[in-house]
């Protein structure tokens, strides 16, 4: 009989705890996403591409021994954009999904993006 109010402390005691936890987590814990074309890649990957196309310089060498757009060989790809460097059409993914890296995702007005 004296298990059913400590129970029911627990149980505040755990919405509690969670209700915290949803607070300190950084705003940008939830992932926003961008489907296109048959992937599904990170609003942050988006960006991350963009900021790695500005300082990433292959060798010639390279570029002439690979069709896949330049930064697709750079080390700090993230991971959910190399099934996309993969495919035959990452010349024209690419630059598709660097379009879409606006205040307009992050909104969710794109009918592309998801996750807000």
């Amino acid at each position: 009989m004296g298990s059913r109010p400590l129970l029911g402390c627990l149980s505040g005691l755990a919405v509690v705890l969670l209700l915290l936890l949803l607070l300190l987590l950084p705003p940008g814990t939830q992932s926003v996403y961008i489907k296109y074309r048959g992937y599904q890649v990170q609003l942050e990957s988006v960006k991350k591409l963009k900021a790695l196309e500005g300082q990433w310089m292959p060798s010639p060498r390279l570029q002439a021994q690979n069709p896949q757009p330049s930064v697709c060989n750079h080390p700090a790809l993230p991971l959910d954009l190399q099934p996309v460097c993969a495919s035959q059409d990452a010349a024209s993914i690419l630059p598709s999904l660097r379009a879409m890296d606006n205040e307009e995702c992050e909104l969710c007005v794109n009918i592309a993006c998801t996750g807000c």
